[in-house]
């Protein structure tokens, strides 16, 4: 009985042992059933997050993708407008080298006409040379003329007397720096002309005209000096009384009006002269 009791005891210490080990392991188990749980749990979390990322990435690159497509849609559309340029620029290129060749070939054919119309001129130019000279010498062959002018009267050539009118008709026209220069060419021409006193009175005033005094001052003193009974005296001093004025010599002025005055009272010339004279004293 002794030794049931023990027995047993000792059966039911062992099965309480056993228990007891069972529910140890049990609650590890729980424990580790529960990390593995978090785990799957964190490893789920991780891979949703890991997926909805990769599905941002990759709604960017369709949308990088779209973007890029309507770029190259553009980009389609420019090259075909840029070569739609391109071609018509071509056909403007080409109308003009058309209309440059046909210009050329005008320019051409104008220099040709113009070089025919040139050598043709030039011809008839050199037969008109020889027909004005054929006239001079038959000018040249003619008689002196007889001439009044200014109460003067004298004999020239004609083509001396046609010089002269020639260079008192531009004078005339109030063309009076062609003038000038024509009277001076006449009077270097004809140094020793009956016109010569009232060519160097034309030629003074002129050069008054154009402002040049100086020499309208030296024209006309030699103009009085060679021919001082010439009609036109009077006039002349009165014109270079008014260039010394302007070249601000006001004693010179006085004692060319005085003298124009004192010599020729009676003229028309002296009644401007006095007043003229007034002014400057």
């Amino acid at each position: 009985m002794t030794v049931a009791r023990q027995l047993a005891g000792v059966c039911l210490a062992f099965a309480c042992t056993s228990l007891h080990a069972a529910l140890f392991e049990d609650e590890e188990a729980r424990r580790a059933i529960l990390e593995l749980r978090q785990k799957v749990e964190s490893l789920r979390q991780n891979a949703q997050s890991a997926d909805q990322q990769l599905q941002k990435s990759i709604d960017q690159v369709l949308q990088s993708y779209r973007s890029a497509e309507q770029e190259v849609g553009q980009l389609k559309q420019s090259l075909l407008l840029l070569q739609s340029q391109i071609d018509s620029l071509k056909q403007e290129l080409s109308a003009v080298r058309g209309e440059s060749e046909q210009l050329s070939r005008e320019i051409t054919l104008l220099q040709r006409s113009q070089k025919d119309i040139l050598s043709s001129l030039d011809d008839r130019l050199r037969s008109a040379d020889e027909r004005m000279k054929t006239i001079d010498q038959r000018f040249d062959k003619l008689e002196p003329v007889k001439v009044q002018i200014d109460g003067l009267e004298f004999e020239v050539d004609p083509t001396e007397k046609r010089d002269f009118d020639a260079s008192l008709s531009i004078f005339r026209k109030g063309e009076f720096a062609a003038a000038a220069s024509s009277f001076a060419a006449f009077l270097r021409k004809y140094p020793s002309s009956g016109y010569r006193p009232s060519a160097l009175f034309w030629l003074g005033n002129a050069k008054y005209v154009l402002r040049e005094y100086s020499d309208s001052v030296s024209q006309i003193k030699a103009f009085v000096t060679m021919s001082p009974n010439h009609l036109r005296v009077p006039e002349g001093m009165l014109t270079m009384a008014n260039a010394q004025v302007e070249l601000k010599m006001p004693k010179e002025a006085k004692k060319t009006l005085e003298d124009l005055i004192k010599l020729y009272p009676n003229s028309e010339t002296a009644a401007a002269a006095k007043e003229r004279l007034a002014k400057l004293k």
